[in-house]
């Protein structure tokens, strides 16, 4: 394979990774917050929150297998795992390997999830949280598309789809925390009234 298509293979990976991890993203505050997608039941939301989780997984192998094979920059199998050790773009590449890191242990405890119990998945499976944005920086940094017009608006309605669904997710939170128990002992007293 000629290093122009592995050089073009890794931009279109890496473009559909933003896009899927996304959509993940999304999905999977929709889960959180128990919203049925239309036309689904709600299982069927977590359905496909796992099955994009997988598929944006595939592209994120091809994604680095493409930049370790090509042969125009020097990234290795190591420099793909441990951050900031590459010799080229330390930084940049550093934060992919850092968000792969992240995504890989939210990966490995979702399979193990009932051996681990499900307040240590929970709490492992906030890392996605931390995982996405640090992709995000590391496209943005060291993807060649970053100045285009078609990229930065990808990147933009990302971006805007993340932070909303986040800012719904947090109003949720906020309304839950305020339902404090004698609140709740009162609607239930009133109920029983």
């Amino acid at each position: 394979m000629s290093s122009e298509i592995l050089w073009y293979a890794n931009r279109a990976t890496g473009a559909v990774c933003l896009v899927l991890f996304t959509v993940v993203v999304l999905l999977g505050i929709a889960v959180r917050l128990r919203t049925r997608l239309p036309g689904l039941p709600r299982f069927g939301t977590v359905a496909l929150h796992r099955s994009l989780s997988l598929s944006a997984t595939v592209f994120l192998a091809v994604h680095i297998a493409m930049a370790v094979i090509d042969g125009y920059v020097d990234i290795t199998v190591l420099d793909a795992v441990v951050p900031f050790v590459s010799a080229y773009e330390p930084l940049w590449l550093g934060l992919g390997t850092v968000a792969l890191d992240l995504m890989l242990a939210v990966l490995v405890t979702s399979l193990l999830r009932e051996r681990i119990g499900h307040r240590t998945w929970r709490a492992l499976h906030r890392l996605a949280y931390a995982s996405w944005p640090v992709a995000l920086i590391h496209g943005i940094g060291i993807g060649t598309d970053t100045g285009t017009d078609w990229m930065t608006w990808l990147t933009v309605a990302c971006v805007a789809a993340v932070v909303a669904a986040f800012g719904i997710r947090l109003a949720h939170s906020a309304r839950a925390a305020r339902r404090t128990p004698a609140a709740l002992l009162r609607t239930a007293e009133g109920a029983r009234s």
